[in-house]
């Protein structure tokens, strides 16, 4: 008897990979990992990656394109927040294989 397997749509799986590359960079996963914790300026999560705040926006513009994130400017500050609840899943498979470590804040 043949099992029925359950499976993706390809265009579905290809929109997958697509937001999965933009994920897959350390700074961003930072950010992310940040971002599930509370609301952060965009220079507050470019002090914490050690970047520049125009690099870290666009790392920000990236992830909020492929609808993880959103973003909401108070006086002249932009705010972000993950909008995408699977992201947490995603971060915690990753924090369960690689670890995680308190940050000294």
């Amino acid at each position: 008897m043949a099992v029925k397997l359950r499976l993706t749509e390809l265009e579905a799986l290809a929109q997958a990979a697509e937001c999965l590359r933009t994920l897959a960079h350390p700074h961003r996963l930072r950010m992310v990992q940040m971002l599930l914790q509370g609301r952060y300026a965009v220079g507050e999560l470019a002090a914490a990656c050690k970047l520049p705040t125009p690099m870290a926006s666009e790392h920000l513009r990236l992830m909020q394109r492929c609808g993880f994130l959103t973003s909401e400017k108070e006086g002249r500050k932009v705010y972000y927040r993950v909008a995408e609840p699977h992201l947490k899943s995603i971060l915690k498979c990753i924090e369960d294989r690689f670890g995680v470590t308190p940050a000294s804040r």
